[in-house]
């Protein structure tokens, strides 16, 4: 019940008010998400999922027989829902609509008018909203994010969260489903139903909920600040060195801990695909990117924003230079391109990182700089 409590008090804090009968505690956010989609879907139901989007959920929808559309996310509009494609893809048979902002792996963050579009359509067609909000405190370069559950007056929002994220302790398992049900549209045979979904395995460990009411109140608000302006830096960081590679065109991030990365694979007539391009990049420079193609989204590459400095430097340099032996264009810029040379290359990574260091100020920032790890 404390555990409930503390969950429920720190929903409310964020402007989305809780009790602790609206509050589910569950093994980590991928349990949540899995007894939330079973709540609202029946087998030949279909929810709807953003692409790109989190694969677990088309994982967890397809093994209970439930079917996934996809709306499209715009990377030209900072990764907002394209509300229109959205509409089209709702029928009679559309159960659920998921939505994750912060995002994996986009780091798209929704502004409260593009969320307040978004319940609109919901309340239109009647439709509730599962609202993956992991990253909710992950969130910079001036952005702000605005629980659904703290715009909707009509839609019921499922909001699951968990530590693992903001806490940094993905390995403990404790997440939680909270019901936030303004109209009263949610029965209380259904609130029963999601509790009993729980008891099917043993639930989150005794252990850790005992101490989650001291993890959500007393963690020092600078331990949220330091990590958050270590993924900033870095965020800006990989932005300002990827975006002098010929080929590549990274999408910035506002949120999460990613970075979406376009791939012009008509220049780089070597590779058929993300994944092609991923391999050979793995295979040739040893940078590991997760190809695009995972998150239904083919041609991008995703890249975690949380490596150490001199690590993502390295990286940097290694896809810039596998960039210059692989990428074509026509015969002007070609040769204007193999005049540059891989010595030019990193003297542009290496001014730009002299820049960007040369712009950090304050604790944090000079702490990242020192390479010390988090407390």
């Amino acid at each position: 019940m404390e555990a409930r409590q503390a969950v429920a008090d720190y929903s409310t804090s964020m402007g989305a008010p809780a009790s602790v009968q609206d509050v589910v505690l569950t093994s980590g956010c991928s349990q949540a998400l899995e007894l939330v989609i079973t709540l609202l879907a029946n087998p030949g139901q279909n929810i709807l999922v953003p692409r790109p989007g989190f694969p677990l959920y088309q994982t967890l929808a397809h093994s209970m027989g439930i079917e996934t559309k996809f709306y499209d996310l715009q990377p030209e509009n900072g990764w907002k829902v394209d509300i229109g494609h959205m509409i089209s893809q709702i029928d009679g048979e559309t159960a659920a609509i998921i939505i994750n902002s912060p995002s994996n792996p986009c780091g798209g963050v929704f502004s409260r008018e593009h969320v307040q579009e978004i319940i609109d359509v919901c309340d239109m067609y009647r439709i509730p909203i599962i609202a993956d909000e992991v990253y909710e405190h992950v969130v910079y370069n001036d952005k702000e994010h605005y629980p659904f559950a703290s715009v909707s007056e009509t839609v019921p929002v499922f909001t699951v969260s968990s530590i693992s994220k903001r806490f940094l302790v993905p390995g403990w398992r404790l997440g939680w489903v909270i019901v936030h049900d303004r109209a009263g549209a949610i029965t209380d045979d259904m609130r029963r139903c999601l509790t009993s979904l729980t008891q099917r395995t043993l639930g989150p460990c005794s252990i850790v909920q005992g101490a989650l009411p001291d993890i959500l109140k007393s963690t020092p608000q600078s331990s949220f600040d330091f990590t958050t302006q270590l993924v900033q830096n870095n965020s800006r960081m990989f932005y300002k060195l990827i975006s002098g590679t010929k080929g590549l065109k990274p999408i910035e991030p506002a949120g999460a801990l990613y970075m979406m990365v376009k791939i012009d694979l008509d220049n780089f007539p070597t590779f058929k695909s993300d994944i092609e391009f991923t391999e050979s990049l793995m295979s040739e420079e040893s940078v590991f990117c997760l190809p695009a193609s995972c998150f239904s989204m083919p041609g991008f590459f995703r890249i975690v924003l949380c490596v150490p400095k001199d690590k993502a430097i390295e990286a940097c340099e290694r896809i810039a230079l596998f960039c210059q032996r692989h990428y074509q264009c026509d015969d002007h810029l070609t040769t204007s391109f193999k005049k540059t040379g891989k010595v030019a290359i990193l003297s542009r990574i290496t001014s730009s990182v002299y820049l960007l260091n040369n712009v950090q100020t304050g604790e944090g920032n000079s702490r990242i700089a020192n390479n010390q790890r988090l407390p």
